[in-house]
């Protein structure tokens, strides 16, 4: 397939190093429905897609929801628009999802992770989870989101979460420690900018 999208997902999946037995199922099962799949970005095309969604991680920690339909605690994410490339995808359902000002790394996106499981409807998710930065603020989901969205510390987010998540917030804790010193620069010009704009 010459989709350039596709071509950029499956060069950023192939590159991450498989944090337990479930990622390394679900890379290998994400690159085979990819190669059959004509639509893989159309939810509308086939009941098995791509998705795209964000760890959002801060000096608070990262940020979960109570999934309206699935009733589980875990990271905003969503379909991916017609056009859009994932990476935006994921960045636009945190914004939507949150109500937080989130931005990609400095160095550019960051897919952490990959999980392919069952979504609502009878759907099969093959989804990309991004890191995304965010200032200290509170969430603030518009009405039609889910309102339980917080902040949690990464002990308090691993026993919150759902357990298909603990991989991904082991290596979310991993990355932002190994990337603290310059994350949080960031994140702290987010946060004046955020009060300057007030």
């Amino acid at each position: 397939m010459s989709d350039d999208r596709l071509n950029d997902v499956l060069r950023a999946v192939a590159r991450i190093d498989p944090v337990d037995e479930r990622e390394a199922e679900s890379i290998t099962e994400l690159q085979l429905q990819c190669a059959r799949l004509d639509a893989p970005f159309d939810e509308t095309a086939d009941p098995v897609h791509l998705t795209a969604s964000a760890f959002i991680v801060g000096e608070r920690g990262t940020v979960l929801h109570r999934h309206l339909k699935l009733g589980i605690w875990v990271q905003p994410g969503g379909h991916i628009d017609e056009g859009e490339r994932a990476p935006a995808a994921a960045l636009r359902e945190a914004s939507e999802e949150t109500g937080l000002s989130v931005a990609h790394p400095p160095e550019g996106p960051s897919l952490l992770h990959v999980d392919v499981h069952p979504g609502p409807a009878g759907h099969t998710h093959l989804d990309l989870r991004y890191v995304l930065l965010a200032p200290d603020s509170e969430p603030s989901p518009p009405p039609e989101e889910s309102q339980e969205v917080l902040w949690c510390s990464f002990p308090d987010a691993l026993e919150r979460a759902d357990p298909g998540l603990h991989g991904a917030l082991q290596r979310l804790e991993e990355t932002w420690r190994s990337h603290h010193a310059q994350w949080r620069v960031i994140v702290e010009t987010m946060a004046r900018e955020e009060s300057s704009n007030e």
